[in-house]
């Protein structure tokens, strides 16, 4: 569950909570044009709160924007500005932030008119995104019998609201087989990526993550390529197959939410030695302490409040 918090931003101002309502004939909630992020802030080593890439979150959600033809009527300094004032006026010292467009009331049917485009951001607190003991343990996963989106079908480079519908039938049939996550095929039966995750696997030293084809160019994907190749290890982006998954020595998830997820089993073969390897836990480790801001070689990715 959510806990409600004090305020959310919407179109341009702080308002209570309870008061952040849209009408029935919202046009995305019947068509599902509207577009989000997902952002995370951290309360670092010092004391001080940061916003991990907030520029780069920023970036996409007006690239999803363009991508899904929604004017939107505020800049990115004020969106960005407005995510680290929610954060504030909620008291959070780390949690998560969730822009959203959407297109308002007005007419109906699939051809939105001039309905206006409203905009609302939300901070609450959010812990392990796959679960309890996700991060330390990893998490199994299961191949889905529903496929990635094809380019040509949906936007893929867009986090549009609808594009989701897709990973919520895969994700709620993964977790009613008991599993924690859903990873989806492309349309060729390639490995694409999970419901809300970017996928990384590695075998004899080398990192491979599946090239931006059908799938999300995630902000942490991109962060751990670069921190990959700041340690000297190396990385591929090519197409791989489940079998190829499935005889990897490490798979990982990546996302704001997920972080870096270690994945232990796949369609019920363990992955490696069925628990977090050596890779794996090395990128995490940086990871976190770039977030909580102990490696200033990449003190650029942090926007402090």
């Amino acid at each position: 569950m959510v806990q409600k918090l004090e305020k959310i931003w919407m179109d341009g101002k702080l308002i209570p909570w309870d008061e952040a309502k849209v009408h029935v004939l919202t046009h995305t909630l019947h068509y599902g044009l509207g577009i989000f992020e997902g952002i995370r802030c951290y309360l670092c080593e010092d004391g001080r709160s940061a916003v991990f890439r907030l520029r780069e979150h920023i970036d996409r959600f007006f690239d999803s924007a363009l991508i899904g033809t929604l004017s939107l009527p505020f800049s990115k300094k004020e969106i960005a500005d407005a995510c680290k004032e929610t954060l504030r006026a909620n008291g959070l010292k780390a949690g998560y932030i969730r822009p959203l467009a959407f297109i308002g009331e007005g007419a109906m049917g699939v051809y939105p008119g001039d309905n206006p485009v409203r905009v609302a951001i939300i901070t609450w607190s959010w812990g392990a995104y796959l679960g309890e003991g996700a991060l330390e343990k990893g998490i199994r996963a299961k191949t889905s019998s529903f496929t990635r989106h094809h380019v040509n079908v949906m936007m893929t480079k867009a986090k549009i609201a609808g594009n989701y519908v897709n990973s919520v039938l895969a994700k709620k049939e993964a977790m009613k087989l008991g599993y924690d996550e859903a990873l989806m095929l492309d349309t060729e039966g390639y490995v694409s990526e999970a419901s809300g995750e970017n996928i990384f696997i590695v075998k004899h030293g080398v990192i491979k993550t599946t090239p931006l084809t059908s799938i999300l160019p995630g902000i942490t994907r991109d962060s751990v390529i670069q921190l990959a190749k700041s340690m000297k290890i190396p990385v591929v982006e090519e197409k791989f197959t489940r079998d190829e998954l499935y005889t990897a020595h490490e798979a990982f998830f990546t996302g704001t939410a997920a972080e870096i997820t270690p994945i232990r089993e796949v369609d019920d073969r363990p992955i490696g030695e069925g628990k977090p390897g050596p890779v794996t836990k090395e990128l995490q480790a940086v990871f976190f302490d770039i977030v909580r801001g102990k490696n200033p070689e990449f003190k650029e990715w942090l926007d402090y409040l």
